[in-house]
């Protein structure tokens, strides 16, 4: 079974920054896109941003000018770098693989944007 361990997240104020790492234990890393997701107290999982096995991102809409992905195949790990951060960007974040999921998920890291 893949094995996604993220971390990262934690308390920071609006306007403030936080960078979430993910470590795959998956040969196949390398050649899979990647996805980090996030879920809200009361909401359902929602995709953030993805990323090719090349390179190539994708932001949704609102954290578009916020939030960068980048992937490093040789370490098997996807982060996700977040920049003015909002209120509304309160979640736990998981990383999985992307557009097929690896059947599991980790536990995720947890978010607070609150002052």
């Amino acid at each position: 079974q893949v094995q996604l361990v993220e971390s990262g997240g934690g308390l920071v104020q609006p306007g403030g920054s936080l960078r979430l790492s993910c470590t795959v234990s998956d040969t196949t890393f390398a050649y899979a896109g990647m996805a980090w997701h996030r879920r809200a107290p009361g909401k359902q999982r929602e995709l953030v941003a993805t990323i090719s096995p090349d390179g190539v991102t994708n932001n949704v809409d609102s954290v578009k000018g916020r939030f960068t992905i980048s992937r490093d195949n040789a370490k098997n790990t996807v982060s996700l770098q977040m920049n003015r951060l909002k209120p509304e960007d309160t979640a736990t974040y998981y990383c999985n693989r992307f557009p097929f999921n690896f059947g599991s998920w980790g536990q995720g890291t947890q978010v607070t944007v609150s002052s």
